[in-house]
């Protein structure tokens, strides 16, 4: 079964709790080479039968109107991952 996979992150000016706290805790655990972490949703949206450019419309409309926060999440990626 096809799935289209949906990745949301918050814009670039939204504050990221969440990434502050994982950079922070990096160097810690050893991994001292990134300086910075965003962290965002992934959707995975399973599909029966072909996805079509019409169902790729739909799952990004849902994407903008209920699998994100427009007001402060960015819709980044929307792609088809074969079964």
């Amino acid at each position: 079964m096809p799935r289209i996979v949906v990745d949301v992150m918050p814009k670039p000016e939204i504050l990221d709790p969440q990434g502050k706290a994982i950079v922070g805790a990096l160097p810690r655990l050893g991994f001292t080479d990134f300086v910075s972490v965003r962290q965002g949703k992934r959707f995975e949206l399973e599909v029966e039968g072909e996805v079509t450019d019409e169902i790729l419309a739909k799952a990004r409309d849902a994407a903008e109107t209920l699998l994100s926060n427009p007001v402060i999440e960015d819709v980044v990626n929307i792609q088809v991952v074969e079964a």
